[in-house]
């Protein structure tokens, strides 16, 4: 197996960027969403997108998992792996919600704009 130099580790997160971004965007726009489902504002409600942020938040809270947490590097690693591909995959369920919010946003900016 051939070692990974710094350069090489750098060049991989870098094609992977795109998966982080996805992350942080799923993030970002859960809580949102979570409050616009519990105030009736959007429908209908994704339950798939609650549960699998349910299961990531649960993977990273339970004390047992693929691999334990005390090997340190590779517990980590299991976990951030995880967890990363859970929330890919709530960001793709959001995409409903991302196009209504978009248009709920358009329609209220062209609503405030003077003609």
């Amino acid at each position: 197996m051939a070692r990974l130099s710094v350069w090489g580790l750098f060049r991989r997160l870098k094609t992977r960027v795109w998966a982080v971004k996805r992350i942080a965007r799923a993030l970002k726009l859960f809580l949102p969403m979570t409050r616009d489902v519990l105030k009736g504002d959007f429908r209908p409600i994704p339950w798939s997108a609650f549960g699998t942020m349910a299961l990531a938040l649960a993977y990273l809270v339970m004390p047992f998992d693929l691999i334990p947490d005390f090997l340190v590097l590779l517990g980590v690693v299991d976990d951030v792996l995880i967890v990363g591909w859970l929330l890919n995959r709530v960001d793709t369920q959001l995409a409903d919600y991302r196009a209504w919010k978009s248009a709920t946003e358009a329609a209220t900016a062209s609503s405030r704009t003077p003609s």
